[in-house]
């Protein structure tokens, strides 16, 4: 594949960021307290006006949410008999974000911030699940878009409507005071290192399973 090595370069940059942080969150999280207390200073419950915003905006990335729009997603690919894109959506939703985000979290066992929690969670903080998630699904799709998509304009619209969802889904876990801000970074780290690391290889299989009357 084209630019192979730059999308592999990429994602271990990603994967590098987020083994700094979690050293850091295990070993001396004293070290990572400055930057999360100015951010959330910002952030947390800024403004009571945007709390129905951010209430509604975060739920884009619940578990049930991430599901249903997988299946869904899952199922249009299957009927396309777009295997190779099926496959790595699968491994993508269930490896990373079902499987992988929680063993982080138990492995660094970090705790929530000691904040006032406008939702309930119950589970650890690091690596952020609602950024994981959100940039693994809808970040796929951005991935997706230029091979299904020929209208330019169009693509590009849905590819930053779906960027500033993820950006805005990881910025209510921090007004919601679920999160820490370096746990959001964290989970965007481990989904972006694992799609830049794994896209070159699905689109490889692709390559092939089409020449090869496999798949549309």
């Amino acid at each position: 594949m084209k630019n192979k090595l730059y999308y592999q370069f990429a994602g271990s940059c990603f994967l590098l960021i987020l083994t700094v942080l979690g050293y850091f969150v295990k070993s001396f999280p004293k070290v990572l307290q400055p930057f999360d207390q100015w951010v959330t200073g910002l952030v947390y419950n800024a403004n009571d006006a945007l709390t129905p915003f951010f209430l509604w905006i975060t739920q884009f990335a619940n578990p049930l949410t991430i599901i249903i729009l997988f299946l869904a997603i899952l199922f249009v690919l299957l009927f396309g008999k777009q295997y190779a894109e099926a496959i790595w959506l699968s491994l993508s939703v269930i490896g990373i974000s079902g499987v992988v985000n929680p063993l982080l979290k138990l492995a660094f066992g970090r705790e929530r911030p000691a904040l006032e929690h406008l939702v309930s969670e119950h589970s650890l903080s690091f690596p952020s699940g609602h950024a994981t998630a959100s940039m693994i699904l809808y970040g796929s799709l951005i991935f997706l878009f230029p091979l299904f998509i020929e209208n330019k304009t169009l693509r590009l619209g849905l590819q930053i409507l779906l960027g500033l969802v993820i950006f805005t889904i990881g910025l209510s876990r921090i007004y919601l005071g679920v999160h820490y801000p370096t746990d959001i970074i964290g989970g965007y780290s481990l989904a972006l290192g694992w799609l830049l690391w794994s896209f070159p290889i699905y689109q490889e299989k692709r390559f092939i399973w089409r020449f090869q009357s496999k798949q549309n």
